[in-house]
């Protein structure tokens, strides 16, 4: 299924300076993105995030002196 997505000039222009500074189109860009924001490795991320400051706790207190 197709999808035209209306960006701002503003949106264009970032995206398109993105897509040359990583030598891939803008769709490529743009795909990856909206990959990126549909999975579950954001949510992974934070529990992975919140495991170790509560495991790890004491010894990142101590770190923060």
């Amino acid at each position: 299924m197709a999808m035209n997505l209306r960006l701002t000039k503003d949106e264009t222009e970032a995206l398109r300076r993105r897509a040359v500074e990583e030598g891939r189109s803008m769709q490529e860009v743009a795909r990856a993105a909206i990959a990126e924001y549909v999975s579950e490795r954001p949510a992974r991320l934070r529990a992975a995030v919140g495991r170790v400051r509560t495991e790890d706790a004491e010894l990142l207190e101590r770190l923060s002196r």
